[in-house]
């Protein structure tokens, strides 16, 4: 039978009642289960952590020595118990690192999906489907009019220029996997690197993913080069350069509204859009669907006749 409290929205987060532990918590607590490394989904502090061993990495990176009290680093598919939760990490196709959570209680299983996606990305493992009586889905772009278009079709906008670009990008995750498109479908452009970024490149290339060229910023460099650079920036420094001359400005997200002030609009996300969580849903057979993190009443109405759907928040 599902436990319609079985997780349940907290302002510290998302608080599983009979594993006693939260996911992806907002606020430190003594123990958490986190999908991935982006910063709204796993701060620093919490008393013990389990996650993927390169989830930790980018955390340990990020926070220092206060990343976690300790990790408990678990492979995909490993299982662990929670105080009589059964919990296991499936790839979630997000970044790298990142995973879906399974939790099964009383032989019914939960899945929390975090962030994910499914085009397809060298940069990270790529997203694996289970089979769940819950589905726990983000609903980011969960609206019928939100499509995200192939992100291999959208970098060839780049090519459209020879003008110099700064490339505004999260350090983690987005930064890395228009490094690798760039290097596969924009060969003229010279890559520099903003530094704050470099650790997280520097990550992914020890885990073995292969980035292809790129450099460290050089102001040098930048200036008495005309032409085909690309300066990657992450979303502070895009919006505190707003005076920049002699570059395009371009912002890579699936955001619309993000776009406004771009010369070149580049929509690459790294989230499911409607299709792809109406897929996932298919391909995971829930009996019911929780929602969060985003607006799930158009997935309610969609499957108004067919399927439980719950907003979580």
């Amino acid at each position: 039978m599902i436990l319609d409290d079985f997780i349940v929205a907290t302002k510290t987060g998302l608080f599983c009642r009979y594993g006693d532990f939260y996911l992806d918590p907002k606020e430190i607590v003594k123990d958490a289960v986190i999908s991935h490394a982006h910063g709204d989904h796993a701060i620093g502090g919490n008393l013990n952590v389990y996650c993927t061993e390169t989830t930790s990495l980018f955390m340990k990176h990020r926070y220092k020595k206060f990343a976690a009290g300790e990790f408990h680093l678990k492979g995909y598919h490993e299982h662990f118990t929670l105080n009589g939760v059964k919990i296991s990490f499936i790839p979630a196709g997000h970044i790298l690192g990142s995973a879906m959570i399974l939790m099964e209680y009383q032989g019914v299983k939960y899945l929390y999906t975090g962030d994910y996606k499914l085009q397809p990305d060298k940069t990270c493992e790529p997203i694996e489907f289970v089979q769940a009586d819950v589905l726990i889905t983000e609903t980011t772009f969960a609206d019928p009019n939100t499509r995200h278009p192939v992100a291999e079709e959208e970098i060839l906008k780049l090519n459209g220029t020879q003008s110099n670009i700064m490339l505004g990008a999260y350090a983690l995750g987005k930064c890395q996997r228009l490094i690798s498109l760039m290097n596969d479908h924009c060969p003229e452009k010279r890559i520099l690197v903003h530094h704050s970024m470099m650790p997280f490149v520097k990550i992914y290339e020890q885990n073995g993913i292969n980035m292809g060229k790129y450099e460290m910023y050089d102001r040098k460099v930048m200036k008495n080069t005309p032409a085909n650079m690309v300066y990657m920036v992450p979303p502070m420094v895009f919006r505190s350069y707003f005076r920049a001359i002699n570059v395009i400005r371009v912002f890579a997200t699936g955001w619309k509204h993000l776009q406004n002030n771009s010369e070149i609009q580049l929509y690459v996300s790294d989230h499911a859009d409607w299709n792809d969580i109406i897929y996932t849903i298919d391909q995971v057979k829930p009996t019911e669907v929780w929602t969060n993190h985003g607006d799930g009443k158009q997935l309610k109405e969609h499957f108004a006749n067919s399927l439980v759907v719950k907003l979580l928040t």
